[in-house]
Order: structure tokens, then sequence, then C-alpha cells
């Protein structure tokens, strides 16, 4: 078995020949058909024949096809026939349901700093939302001595990653648009010997070091296609075919330019979906080797005494890795709680301890049901979910009674499972913030607050004693990456889904037609952190609440009284009479239906795709809570 993720998700695995039966019957089941044999094609031809079947459905008017289209441009120093067929079906095959389809522009062989730099070009006429730049490896090479001192040809490498990115600067600046760049591939030649990694001028040591430079020096609305890690992992003399460059231009093999369109496709869906919060673990073979209510303590394998036991304990230290970063621990076993919670407390070789998991369900419930019971103590959708199973059985029961959770089933060697879950790629950040880090400590910390509700029976004396703070603040630079975030993964408490980049979120801060706000809240059991944010844009004497999106851990915490209170404030201060509110419904956002007249607004308008609420800003009695409210910035205006 190889390393990679063996990811199960509802429904069947189709396979190429699966998809032209589908076809030949007309059948709508062709799109998750499509979707799945596109995920996990790797055959240059099969990729192409899956992408001539979709255009053929296309044709046919077979239904259940687009629900959603995505400008995108391809330019670039290649040929990019048929690259951008392969980029086409793979962020195709990126969607929940349906199919998103690409609308195209590709840019002639060579000419992206002409397409790029005149104002008048094609590229801006056709208006992109992305653009794939796959800049030429031609111009990046030390053109100096391999014998040059290490700082010119170090200043050398800057300065190419800073040219290559400035073009990405005109781009976004003249189209608005997401870039995603592709880096440099790795030199792949014996020559210089081993000489090369002596010196920054060397082919391999020059690429890398502009590679380096590329990522650490890219800004929020430039994503890198990484084709250097995708080479390394494949080969890197495979990954270009010099025959192809020279008859026709193409600077990926045919099989590798599945891998760069695959990861293209992967960018564009991180753009449009967030990662997955919650890593739902099983316990018995998945966490340890053996069965913990057989075997005890002492029988079960974790730990370096031997080979199983050493893989069960690194596919730990992966799963702390993620957790370190913001990722949610949950255990779903079936199995008596105390024998299942007793490793975490007692064996010295484990290295998740109780501490690390926000909700421990361990009894015989079904494990379709514990895991929609970790929703609702998480207070998060099931498609926030990954559950991880080494039973193929247990992973079907979940992909049927609980298809909105991706699932993956570990197999038998438990050597791969580390490896399989990080290459799952479901937990992939496009940031990393310090509220990230801080998440499972938040839920575990909500968990507490839930415990001491439960326990009292006066609300108001609850909310007192929970001695709670908040910072009101208008939008900083620092926090851009947090509340783009936020923007683009609330889905339940966010009143009109309205998605924005880290770029757009960025022109809000110097914005005169918009008022926009963040709001963090801690209390005596700890931080939430960043929980709330707020976009109004003002027209005239009419201030129009754009985005309000909240974190539903702090829901009925008076909360949405002070963010109201704020969106007032702010609205008379600058001469506002009214604030508009709208509610645009969504699958999944019907708890805020009735925020809007729960805060004191009239409805003046609705119909099936919209609701409009008023409120009139002299008549509005601020609201009393028991959050103590420290506003920043604001007050200076």
């Amino acid at each position: 078995m190889s390393s990679e993720a063996v990811v199960l998700p509802a429904g069947s695995r189709a396979g190429l020949e699966e998809v032209r039966e589908l076809f030949a019957q007309r059948s709508s089941e062709i799109w998750p058909a499509l979707r799945a044999a596109t995920r996990t094609a790797v055959d240059f031809t099969e990729v192409l024949s899956l992408a001539n079947l979709k255009k053929k459905a296309v044709r046919a008017g077979i239904s259940g096809g687009a629900d959603k289209t995505i400008r995108l441009a391809v330019i670039g120093g290649s040929s990019l026939y048929p690259l951008h067929e392969l980029v086409q079906q793979m962020i195709g095959a990126g969607s929940s349901v349906g199919w998103w389809e690409t609308e195209l522009w590709k840019g002639d062989y060579d000419n992206y700093i002409a397409e790029i730099l005149d104002p008048e070009s094609e590229l801006y006429t056709f208006k992109p939302e992305i653009i794939f730049l796959i800049p030429s490896n031609q111009r990046c090479f030390y053109s100096g001595s391999m014998t040059d001192a290490a700082e010119l040809q170090r200043s050398e490498a800057s300065k190419t990653a800073e040219e290559l990115l400035s073009l990405c600067q005109v781009a976004h600046e003249r189209s608005g648009a997401e870039i995603i760049v592709s880096n440099f591939l790795p030199a792949a030649e014996f020559d210089p010997g081993p000489f090369r990694v002596k010196t920054l001028g060397s082919n391999w040591s020059f690429r890398k070091l502009v590679n380096l430079e590329l990522g650490l020096k890219a800004p929020s609305y430039a994503h890198i296609c990484d084709a250097e890690f995708l080479a390394t992992r494949r080969g890197a003399a495979s990954s270009h075919d010099p025959r192809a460059w020279f008859e026709t231009k193409q600077l990926y093999s045919s099989d590798f330019a599945v891998e760069i369109a695959r990861e293209v496709g992967s960018i564009v869906t991180s753009l449009h979906r967030s990662s997955k919060k919650v890593l739902a673990l099983d316990l018995d073979n998945t966490l340890w080797g053996g069965v913990i209510g057989d075997d005890g303590m002492s029988g079960i394998e974790i730990g370096g005494t031997h080979p199983r036991g050493e893989a069960f304990k690194q596919f730990q230290l992966a799963i702390l890795s993620l957790a370190k970063r913001g990722v949610v621990l949950a255990v779903c076993s079936k199995n008596d709680y105390k024998n299942a919670a007793e490793p975490f407390e007692k064996h010295p070789e484990m290295i998740l301890r109780l501490k690390d998991i926000a909700c421990f369900r361990a009894n015989w419930e079904p494990k379709s049901e514990n895991l929609r019971h970790i929703a609702q103590e998480l207070n998060l959708g099931l498609d926030s979910i990954v559950f991880v199973d080494d039973n193929p059985a247990e992973i079907e029961i979940v992909n049927q009674f609980v298809p909105e959770i991706e699932t993956i089933w570990l197999g038998p060697d438990p050597a791969e499972y580390a490896s399989q879950l990080l290459n799952s790629r479901f937990f992939e950040p496009r940031a990393i913030t310090a509220d990230d880090l801080k998440r499972g400590a938040q839920y575990q910390q909500q968990a507490a607050r839930a415990q001491a509700m439960s326990s009292g029976t006066d609300m108001e004396a609850y909310l007192s004693s929970l001695e709670m703070h908040s910072i009101i603040s208008e939008f900083t630079a620092v926090d851009v990456p947090r509340i783009s975030q936020l923007i683009n993964k609330s889905n339940q408490f966010n009143v009109t889904t309205r998605r924005r980049t880290e770029a757009e979120v960025e022109g809000l801060l110097t914005s005169p037609n918009h008022y926009a706000f963040s709001v963090r809240l801690a209390d005596k059991f700890g931080d939430n952190g960043l929980i709330s944010v707020v976009i109004v844009r003002v027209e005239g004497q009419t201030a129009i609440v754009d985005t309000w999106l909240m974190s539903c851990r702090v829901l009925k915490r008076q909360m949405e009284e002070e963010v109201v209170n704020e969106i007032v404030r702010l609205a008379r201060q600058r001469g506002c009479i009214s604030v508009i509110g709208h509610y645009i419904p969504t699958e999944k956002n019907g708890m805020v239906r009735d925020l809007f007249p729960r805060m004191g607004f009239s409805l003046v308008g609705e119909t099936d795709d919209l609701a409009t609420y008023q409120l009139t800003t002299e008549d509005f009695e601020p609201r009393k809570t028991h959050i103590q409210i420290d506003r920043r910035a604001y007050e200076s205006n």
C-alpha cells in the first residue's frame, strides 16, 4: 500500500468506465462519478478522457452540472495546451456537489510579461477571478560565476523572486484577481556534481533559493503552486520531458502536468471552501494496536518497544502536530468510557492526553450518532468533521448515515497511518493565525462553560459569573488573515454569507464608504479570540450591514446585543438616520433567520431569496449586557 490517504467519501468510487456507462445512460449520476474519478486519476490520458466526457455531458444537457462558474486566466512561459484542460477538469472536481465550471482565457506562449504589463491586454478585458501564472524556467538561473560570493548570489535570487512577485502585484492591482503562481522546477542534472550544494550559483541551489524567497515574500493574494515540492515527491527527472519541450514547448511531462493541475484545483477549492476543523478518532487499532477492553493497558501496542507500537506513536505525533496548529480533536469509539480513557491518563508511551481531546465519546452507540453528538457539543456543522477509523465497515456506515462527514480508512498497516493522515489534504490552511493555535483549548473551555451553565438555573446569574470582557476594534492589518478566514468559512451565524479574499479585506482598511470592526471575547474560563466580524456600507444617511458573522461558540452570551449597539453607535457617528440589515437564506444559516427582528429591526421587504430589515438610529436604545466593552481605535475618530 502507498502512503497516500485512502479517503472514502460518501458514494461509490467511480472509474472512467463507470463514467462512460453513466454518460451512455444520460444519468445525472455522472457528476458525482466524474468528481470521484477525477480526484483519483493520475494518468494523463485518463484525465483527458474524463474531460472529454464532461464536455459531452454538458453538450447533451445532462442535469446536475455546473453549480458555480469560475473565471480563470492561464498565462506563462510555456505552451499552455493541453494543461489548461487538465486544470479545468481538476477545478470542476473541487465541488462537494454538482460541478464547478471554468470559463477560461489562455495567454500566448511566453507572452505573460507583456500580457501583464499592458493595461489594455485581453487578460484584463477578460476580467478573471483567478490568474494562474507559470513563469519561464529559462528566466531562473544565476548569470554570474558559481564561485561568486554567496551574498551576491543570494541577492540575485532575491531579485529574481521579487521581479516575479512584482508582476503578480501588477496583475492583481489591475484585475482584482487572486494569483496562483507556479514556482520553478528543481534542476535534475548531475552537473556540476557534489559542488552543486557548495554554491548558490548552481541551478539546483539557485532555483531552490528563488522558490524559498517566493514563498516567504508572497502577499496574501499570491498563492504558490509548489512545483518544486511536487517534482521532488515524484522525481525531478521524470517531471520534465526535454523532447516535449523542444517539440511543443511543454514545460511539464504529461503525467506530472496532471499533478500540477490537481494542485491548482486544490488551491482554487481552498479559496472557495475552508479546511476541516475537527479530527474525530477511533481508538482500538487506530491510536494503539490491540483492543484496550480485551488486552488491557499492558497488552496494547504503543511506544518504541516494537515496530508496530512505534508506528502508532508516530501516528499520534502526526495528530498532535495538527492539534498544535488549530485542528480540534475528538474521540469516537465503541468502548466503555473507563477503558477508553485509561491509556490517555496512565500509559507512559501515549503522546495524546485527555487534555488534548475537546470531545470524548466512548460508548456502544453507533458511531454515526456519536459523530452527530460531537458536532452538537462543539457547535459545529457535520461538514467540519473528518472521521478516521481502521475498520472499513464503520467507515461505510458513517458514509451512508452522515455523508456530510469526510472519512479516512487507515487500512491494515500502522506504518502508513501518519502519512495517510498528513496526505489527506483535509486540514491544509490558507494561513495559520494565532487564534488557530488556541482553537483546541477554546473548545475545551467551551465545554467548561456548558457545564457551568447546566449546573445553574438563573441565566442572568450565569452570564454575570462568566466575567466577560470584549475588545471591539476597527479592522487592523495584523488581523486581516484571521478576518478573511472567518469570512470564508463561517456558514451558520452569517446573515449574508458573502465571501472576501484577504486582499479585499485589506482594501476595507482604507475604504471611505465602509466601517468595519472585529470583536474578541474572553471570560474567566479563557480567551475565545476573534469571534465576530462586521462590515457596514454607508450610502448617504443609511448604514447597510453587508457582513455580520459570529462564532457559534459564543451564542447566548449577549454578544449579538453588543454588536448591534456598536453598529448603531458608529452609524450615528457617521450621520446615518437608519440601519438596513439583509438576511440571505442558505442551507446552513437558518439560526440567524430571526436575528434582526430579535435585535429590534422591523421587516420592510421579503422575497424567497432576501429579507430586508430596518432600524431607526434615533429610536434605538442601547441594550444592556453583562459584557465589559473595550473599544479600540474608533474612539479617536
